[in-house]
């Protein structure tokens, strides 16, 4: 059976600040910049989330898009949209919520929710029209 790809883009909205606890703020100001903003600052974030797999002969899916997209609203987007994550988000306690965080740790997350036969390929995440970090696991 061909393996094919199939990509699904969501959406969230998130606030956050680039610091390290352990570091001054002037030295978190040297290395984040305006990331490092007390106040925080926000994003509207697009993430792309690829899986790849046979083609079931029966539906001619890799996997329904509409359970793909079930998927990553469940454990992601509903944890991330809309919420601080530095302070919100569980999963992303004592991580520096960089974009490469981010992504390494949606990538966790995804994993073990996908059916067996398929498996998660790639993912981008857009920080902004200009920025996007790109994950393929380990």
């Amino acid at each position: 059976m061909p393996r094919v790809r199939v990509t699904r883009r969501m959406h969230f909205s998130a606030a956050h600040r680039l610091a390290r606890p352990d570091w001054s703020e002037q030295r978190n100001r040297e290395v984040f910049g305006d990331c490092s903003n007390a106040n925080w600052h926000g994003h509207n974030y697009e993430l792309d989330v690829t899986v790849e797999g046979e083609v079931d002969p029966e539906t001619g899916y890799v996997m329904d898009l509409k359970s793909l997209k079930k998927l990553v609203q469940t454990l992601v987007v509903e944890d991330l949209d809309h919420r601080n994550l530095n302070l919100d988000v569980l999963w992303l306690k004592g991580k520096n919520p960089t974009t490469e965080n981010l992504v390494v740790a949606i990538w966790e997350r995804l994993q073990e929710g996908l059916p067996e036969r398929v498996h998660l390929k790639r993912l981008v995440l857009h920080e902004t029209s200009r920025n996007s970090v790109e994950y393929e696991g380990t």
